[in-house]
């Protein structure tokens, strides 16, 4: 059977693809490590990871072997810890995954409560698109996310946290700024950024239904997974954009905001997901902190 060092060393050099970055990683050299992790695909009669000269990338096994491989040094990693804290009182460590616009709003509000009633708790804070945060979830990588919908995953538990409404972000010198509310009729026929089906696939598909319900077709000069790129592109003066109100946030320079007059079935959702089975001691009050920041 394997050992739980040969896994920390395997997930060290699997997430670096770089056998000295890892055993730096471990605070080890990189001949211990190395033989550490051949010592495991003889054990599992499989190569985890293909190496050459220059490059380590994860074979389709190795790929398979570190969804398990991480949550078995995590849960290890778990029970440690709630001794630990059992002993000493230690809070532990919270991973939190956000997308680019709670960065900028939740996320903020979150740190600096925690840092004033968990002063204990560390927390590491991962920024990832939704469809990453869900792979990083099942993983044991964050033990928080906040993420659009859906979320389906029998493994997890959601509170919705936020309802917000569609704005339309329109360029400097747009004619379109001397109205207050625009309709999607506005849109038709014209330049407009668009989010791309991979990585924005939510937005994606909440326009793509609001377009065609109005049959309005806009332009799509652009297609962009990221709010804060998208808004960098309106500031250039490519084309306008619909966004949801809390890119506002953001701030963005020589950018006007402007009511969407026609809001999808189902407005834009932020969701706080969590594994219900997290082994995490520090989950928790974390939890309960992020749910009390959230209705404040």
């Amino acid at each position: 059977m394997f050992e739980l060092s040969q896994l920390r060393c395997f997930v060290a050099a699997a997430e670096e693809l770089h056998f000295g970055r890892a055993a730096q990683r471990l605070n080890m050299t990189q001949s211990p490590l190395s033989r550490q992790i051949q010592l495991l695909e003889r054990i599992l009669d499989v190569t985890l990871l293909e190496r050459t000269s220059r490059t380590v990338s994860l074979t389709p096994a190795g790929r398979v072997f570190l969804i398990e491989a991480r949550r078995i040094v995590r849960l290890a990693e778990s029970a440690s810890l709630s001794a630990r804290r059992v002993a000493k009182g230690d809070a532990g460590k919270v991973a939190i995954g956000f997308t680019a616009v709670s960065g900028y709003t939740l996320v903020p509000q979150i740190v600096a409560q925690a840092r004033a009633s968990l002063p204990n708790i560390e927390l590491e804070l991962r920024e990832m698109v939704s469809g990453e945060q869900t792979d990083a979830l099942l993983t044991g990588l964050i033990d928080i996310g906040f993420v659009r919908p859906p979320v389906v995953r029998s493994e997890f538990e959601t509170l919705t946290i936020l309802h917000e409404p569609l704005m339309v972000a329109l360029p400097n010198g747009d004619p379109r700024q001397g109205e207050s509310v625009l309709a999607p009729d506005d849109l038709d026929g014209l330049p407009l950024i668009m989010y791309s089906r991979q990585g924005a696939g939510y937005f994606h598909d909440m326009l793509v239904r609001l377009f065609d319900e109005a049959q309005v077709s806009p332009q799509f000069v652009q297609h962009v997974t990221q709010i804060h790129s998208m808004l960098g592109l309106v500031r250039a003066g490519l084309a306008a954009a619909v966004v949801p109100q809390s890119a506002l946030g953001l701030h963005p320079d020589d950018v006007q905001f402007r009511q969407l007059a026609t809001q999808p079935e189902h407005p834009v959702e932020l969701i706080m997901a969590w594994r219900r089975d997290n082994a995490n001691p520090a989950l928790e009050p974390m939890r309960k902190l992020c749910a009390e920041v959230i209705g404040s």
